[in-house]
């Protein structure tokens, strides 16, 4: 995991230019839905409530890389490694996803604002759109980077 400044995506390597150029001319005006940003790499642009600890669920991707940012709102990301996690919904290859059974509430977490960014890798899990203090709303790109 890799968590970090927003101005110092530029120093990432592993993200490719085009990655970073979205990521670096990101607004609050971005439309929701799907960015194409490559023939395999892509963002999502939601916008949502964040949810209460106890409804949070970890989950990881086998194929995708993610890089999460915040346009507006702030919200917890909860991290661990994967390995030793108890699967409470297959992998679904389709979306690139399983779930876990696991409290969240033991665990680290990320504090996401608008002047930062978490990458988070296969070998981890996570389980994000947590509230900080109650339900807020908040925009959020999560962008796919093909592993």
């Amino acid at each position: 995991m890799i968590i970090d400044k927003l101005e110092n995506v530029v120093l990432y390597k592993e993200i490719p230019n085009e990655i970073k150029d979205f990521i670096l001319k990101l607004n609050a005006d971005i439309n929701c839905g799907r960015h194409d940003l490559s023939d395999v790499n892509y963002a999502n642009v939601e916008m949502y409530n964040t949810k209460n600890i106890k409804d949070a669920k970890f989950e990881s991707h086998d194929r995708f890389i993610d890089i999460q940012i915040l346009l507006s709102g702030i919200e917890r990301i909860y991290i661990t490694k994967r390995e030793g996690l108890s699967v409470f919904q297959e992998y679904n290859k389709q979306k690139d996803i399983t779930f876990y059974s696991d409290n969240v509430e033991n665990y680290d977490y990320v504090t996401l604002d608008s002047s930062n960014f978490v990458m988070i890798f296969p070998h981890e899990a996570h389980a994000p759109q947590v509230g900080v203090n109650g339900s807020s709303k908040v925009k959020k790109v999560v962008v796919k980077l093909m592993n």
